[in-house]
């Protein structure tokens, strides 16, 4: 006999909520869980930059995590991408200004001001990377990030291994909802 409808209802609610939370944790797992390896390069995804040209705290993190792999000898050189938020201030611009200070010679840090999403920074660092000879790359970003910045990457032909950094806040409740679309939409094939 089957169960009462309205208890069916409610396992059916159930099993429908927990597919985001499978989802979410999936995210988490997968982003927190660092694949680094000797690499020709970090690939540093942007983020916000204050009106003073210094980065985010965020941002200040996924510096800090190349600048990390760079003292290791983990990677040959720092590609730092992004964009001009409303700030006004060029990420890459602020990104190379950062890591230089925190001496990283300024000619192995190379900047993409045109990473404007994560699409464009794969495609971007594809170029740069073909142009310089470099095959490899740890993807620098928040965790939440790391999944659907692989993929981008992987499907420019780049040999992507990951590097998370380290930052929390509760921001990133949002953050890694918005990755339960933005994921599929990337893996569909249906955002360039």
């Amino acid at each position: 006999m089957a169960p009462p409808l309205p208890r069916r209802l409610a396992l059916i609610g159930a099993m429908i909520a927990a597919v985001p939370l499978v989802g979410a944790g999936a995210i988490v797992i997968d982003g927190l869980t660092d694949t680094v390896a000797p690499s020709d390069v970090a690939v540093v995804l942007g983020n916000t930059v204050q009106p003073d040209g210094t980065p985010s705290k965020r941002l200040a993190a996924r510096l800090n995590r190349a600048l990390d792999l760079w003292e290791k000898r983990t990677i040959e050189a720092i590609i730092v991408s992004g964009a001009t938020g409303k700030e006004g201030v060029p990420e890459g611009d602020a990104m190379y200004r950062y890591l230089v200070q925190q001496g990283v010679p300024g000619d192995r840090i190379i900047v993409d001001n045109a990473g404007v999403d994560t699409s464009a920074t794969a495609h971007n660092a594809a170029g740069i990377m073909a142009a310089r000879g470099y095959d490899s790359a740890i993807v620098v970003a928040q965790y939440f990030h790391i999944p659907r910045a692989r993929l981008a990457m992987q499907r420019e032909g780049i040999e992507t291994r990951t590097a998370h950094a380290s930052f929390f806040e509760a921001r990133d409740i949002y953050s890694t909802a918005r990755e339960l679309v933005a994921y599929p939409v990337y893996f569909l094939g249906l955002r360039d």
